[in-house]
């Protein structure tokens, strides 16, 4: 919703599992978004056939695949964000709006640094900070809790169908942003996040 990155995990996942001899495809890494690295490598192996690894393997494995991943983020430019984003963002701040950004990824914190925009956010909340992946509701409700704001006050952006299953379980608004067929069960969908219209803030 603020940069795709997506696709930086895919060249990454895809990598592992060229090396493992496992088939990967864009749509098996739509399965990925928004839950956490352990169950990404999970789900990853179970496209294998056969294939058992011990846990200190599959530890290995996950942490190879984020070594890839950071030193493909580290390149990221600030062209790469997505269009409208930081206008919406300096419009919720003019608005004295307070912003966080609550990411299952444990990199979220250099993502915005290789941005630039990490000012942008009063509170940032990784995946390294809670115990429990989304559709757990844990990590926007202790984003709701950094940022002194209750959860019915707040409203999330999502772009993966976990993270809007969690948003809603915290208690939250939510707005999917991609495909009305997977974001379905959000208060509102849009295609990119700099559709939102700020008027519609009051409405929901």
């Amino acid at each position: 919703m603020i940069v795709d990155t997506a696709r930086y995990h895919f060249l990454a996942w895809s990598r592992l599992a060229k090396e493992l001899n496992i088939p990967f495809t864009e749509q098996d890494n739509e399965r990925l978004k928004g839950v956490s690295r352990v169950e990404s490598l999970n789900i990853l192996l179970s496209l294998g056939t056969g294939l058992q690894l011990d846990q200190k393997t599959r530890e290995k494995l996950a942490a190879r695949k984020n070594e890839w991943f950071v030193e493909y983020i580290k390149h990221m430019q600030r062209d790469e964000i997505f269009p409208g984003v930081e206008h919406l963002i300096a419009e919720l701040k003019k608005d004295g709006m307070r912003i966080g950004l609550a990411s299952s990824s444990k990199n979220a914190p250099q993502v915005v640094r290789s941005l630039g925009i990490a000012e942008g956010f009063d509170v940032i909340v990784d995946g390294g900070m809670v115990t429990r992946a989304k559709p757990d509701p844990e990590i926007f409700l202790l984003a709701a809790r950094r940022l002194e704001v209750q959860p019915i006050n707040c409203l999330v952006f999502e772009d993966a169908a976990a993270g809007v299953e969690a948003a809603l379980a915290a208690g939250m608004k939510c707005v999917g942003v991609g495909s009305r067929d997977q974001l379905g069960h959000a208060n509102v969908v849009i295609k990119k996040t700099g559709d939102f219209d700020l008027t519609a803030l009051s409405k929901l």
